[in-house]
């Protein structure tokens, strides 16, 4: 049954936005503890709030959600909360993004925030033996200036962070405009992904790969659209971290039928599959992997070169990726039995 099958399979999650975890029951639990008012009468009300017609009206109810996220003890539960669900997930190793902007701009110490995302990440390497890595966000519909601001901020915090990507409204905000703030970070010794080619053309994976310096592309969907870039990401082996309901739920394809994921994968990219914002967008890891295998028609084959991927995607050490290819291997052998 592909649902066990699936359930089973060894996987690491390379998207996922932390503040997009934030479930409307926590939102509620949250907003009661700060004393936060929600512009929202229930869960069920939040829930029918969901339904979005591209990534923007997504992102006004998301910035909406963060506000009740105030004190350590609230970005600890929120993090452990999707923790525990992707553990449940058989997801073995996560690389987190978070949005410090969403909340330094509001009063909100870098302090608070990383402290308690990082609490909840050792807690899950003792608890479930998962490994974690932790990716500072800047938000694009906001200046470099603001992003170097947020960059020196959280270098006290170096050793807690891995890396620093680039996320929010695509459209109109080109990695170009973030150049000097990347070649700070390259400095500083901190790896560099960057949201390219979702809602934005393929001339802004271009500039993520050719001005930022990135190792891996999130979403890159509109990569199809431009040969020569499919065969720069296949020379470079670059990572594209494919969020499926996300691009559904945001209306990048109308169903998933339509989505390219299969046809980037048999052209020979380096595909992983992710889940994004997934109280927001309706599912995680298994979520999307079933939705996508039902939608694409995928073999387990396909499952099994698409979770490989997401590991050899990942900023694990080489021994560390080895060992989880072997495990789905052991685990591949065991189904063909």
């Amino acid at each position: 049954m592909i649902e066990e099958f699936i359930q089973k399979l060894p996987k690491a999650e390379l998207h996922l936005h932390i503040e997009g975890s934030l479930e409307p029951e926590l939102m509620f639990k949250l907003a009661e503890r700060n004393q936060v008012e929600l512009p929202f009468s229930s869960v069920e009300e939040v829930r029918a709030a969901y339904e979005f017609s591209d990534l923007q009206s997504f992102l006004d109810i998301y910035y909406a959600g963060a506000g009740v996220l105030l004190q350590t003890a609230d970005f600890f539960d929120l993090t452990w909360a999707y923790l525990e669900r992707a553990h449940r997930d058989n997801v073995k190793h996560v690389e987190i993004f978070f949005d410090p902007q969403t909340h330094t701009d509001r009063g909100v110490p870098m302090r608070t925030v990383i402290t308690g995302i990082h609490k909840a990440l050792e807690q899950a390497k003792q608890q479930f033996g998962m490994t974690s890595y932790l990716i500072l966000c800047f938000l694009r519909h906001l200046s470099e200036e603001a992003a170097m601001e947020t960059l020196q901020a959280a270098l006290p915090f170096r050793g807690w962070i891995e890396g620093v990507g680039l996320d929010s409204a695509e459209v109109g905000f080109p990695p170009e405009l973030f150049e000097r703030v990347f070649a700070k970070a390259t400095e500083e010794g901190l790896r560099k992904v960057a949201h390219a080619g979702e809602e934005g053309p393929p001339e802004y994976i271009w500039q993520a790969l050719d001005l930022l310096g990135v190792s891996r592309i999130d979403h890159g969907v509109r990569c199809m659209e431009d040969e020569k870039l499919v065969e720069r990401l296949l020379k470079d082996n670059m990572p594209l971290t494919v969020c499926p309901l996300s691009n559904t739920k945001l209306r990048v394809f109308d169903k998933m039928e339509d989505h390219n994921l299969k046809v980037m994968l048999d052209a020979g990219l380096c595909v992983t599959i992710n889940s994004d914002d997934p109280a927001y967008f309706g599912g995680y890891m298994n979520d999307n992997f079933l939705a996508t295998q039902k939608g694409l028609n995928l073999s387990q084959e396909d499952l099994i070169e698409i979770a490989k991927n997401g590991f050899r995607a990942s900023f694990l050490p080489q021994d560390s990726i080895d060992y989880h290819l072997r495990s789905i291997d052991e685990f591949a052998a065991k189904q063909n039995k």
